[in-house]
């Protein structure tokens, strides 16, 4: 798939960029939550949790934070807000179709705020069904690229379930059924390879090829949804050569 780990490589360096300014923090403990909330506290029994754990620790969440959340989650403590995830569907410039997934205690609130991102950045809402039927549930495991030797990667993740591992030049982004997901990481631990996170996502099907111009407002309406605290992740079939995306995000 074309622009398939250029895209994971974006999104990751984008991570990292907004960890560091602490704007992730409050979407990962309310993963945490969520996941503990539906499959117990206990890591070595739930792979959601473990995963999201993990996913907060790489991204610098302070260990209390994450305590907290586990046992707020889990009913341990007093505090824990009913969250309940919805997809949103919609269209950004040029037609590029997007899934937009909410995390919130506040059906209301959630619409509202996905609706304004979206018609302030040139995007539309969409009608359920109209987009999902473009995208597919995969795993998703990063890892680091320095270090990382990747026929060890292979030999360690095929047997696993890997469908899929693309060099995005700073990541490997390997790809699985969702529901392998947890075995490909768990063969990375047992090799001893590092990850940076290991999640179920929504791929595309097919990619819209995309201009300077066009990538750049793509990158600036994802930049507005996930301003929204409801907003825990956003997926799009947008596609663009590394110097497009470069480009486009440097202006």
């Amino acid at each position: 798939m074309s622009g398939h780990s250029k895209w994971a490589t974006t999104k990751h360096k984008k991570a990292v960029i907004d960890a560091k300014r602490g704007k992730l923090f409050a979407k990962l403990i309310k993963n945490i939550e969520v996941a503990a909330r539906t499959g117990g506290g206990d890591l070595a029994g739930n792979p959601t949790l473990f995963d999201a754990v993990q996913k907060a620790k790489k991204s610098s969440v302070p260990n209390d934070n994450i305590d907290r959340a586990v046992k707020r989650g889990s009913g341990l403590e007093a505090g824990g807000a009913q969250y309940e995830t919805i997809m949103y569907e919609g269209y950004g410039p040029n037609g590029v179709a997007m899934l937009i997934e909410c995390l919130t205690d506040n059906r209301n609130r959630a619409a509202m705020e996905v609706r304004t991102a979206l018609t302030r950045n040139n995007g539309t809402l969409a009608d359920p069904g109209s987009v999902a039927y473009l995208f597919s549930r995969k795993g998703q495991v990063i890892v680091p690229a320095d270090g990382t030797d990747e026929d060890a990667l292979m030999e360690a993740t095929l047997e696993a379930g890997a469908e899929e591992i693309e060099n995005g030049g700073d990541v490997f982004e390997i790809t699985s059924e969702a529901t392998d997901v947890v075995a490909v990481r768990t063969a990375l631990q047992d090799a001893g390879i590092d990850y940076d996170s290991a999640e179920a996502v929504w791929m595309p099907s097919m990619k819209v090829e995309l201009d300077v111009d066009g990538a750049r407002k793509m990158l600036r309406l994802i930049d507005a949804l996930e301003d929204c605290d409801d907003v825990q992740n956003v997926y799009a079939n947008m596609d663009a050569s590394d110097e497009v995306l470069e480009a486009a995000a440097a202006e």
